[in-house]
Parts: structure tokens; sequence; C-alpha cells
């Protein structure tokens, strides 16, 4: 927990809870977006992977999901990893 965090007066579970309730609302309407774009004709409403089609069609496409890829990468697995980042 964050020092700044702690002065603030919030509790670490109620944060912890708002983060995950969050990350769920998130899945949760990935997955109706799709849900919706595999039941619909195919015209009517684009799925994820007809968006990331056309992004990935152009070299800049390519490179920026590259970088998000990696950076979420990061962020997820690397960042967390003490046992091997020690100084």
């Amino acid at each position: 927990m964050r020092r700044d965090d702690h002065d603030r007066g919030l509790n670490p579970e109620v944060t912890r809870m708002i983060g995950i309730v969050g990350w769920a609302v998130l899945f949760a309407a990935i997955l109706v977006w799709e849900g919706i774009g595999l039941r619909l004709p195919h015209d009517a409403w684009p799925t994820l992977s007809d968006m990331l089609r056309v992004v990935m069609r152009s070299p800049v496409g390519r490179w920026a999901m590259f970088g998000i890829w990696v950076w979420l990468g990061w962020h997820l697995f690397v960042r967390g990893w003490h046992l091997f980042l020690r100084a």
C-alpha cells in the first residue's frame, strides 16, 4: 500500500475490492460486446477480432499493438517479480 493512501484513510481491503470489481466489469463488458457481435449478423456489430484486424493492417497499427502487448506484459508480470529483479 502506498503511503499517501494510508494518509488519506483509505482501507486497503476496500481499495482492492474496488479494483477487482472494476476489472470484472471491464471483462464482462468485453464479453458482452463479443457476444453481441457474434450473435448479430456480421456487418451489424463488429467483433473484437474485426476491430483488431483493421488495426493490424498497417505497420503502424502492428507496432502499436506490439507496444501495448509489451507494456501490458511488463505491468502484469515483470513489475511484481522481486525475486528475479533484486539489485
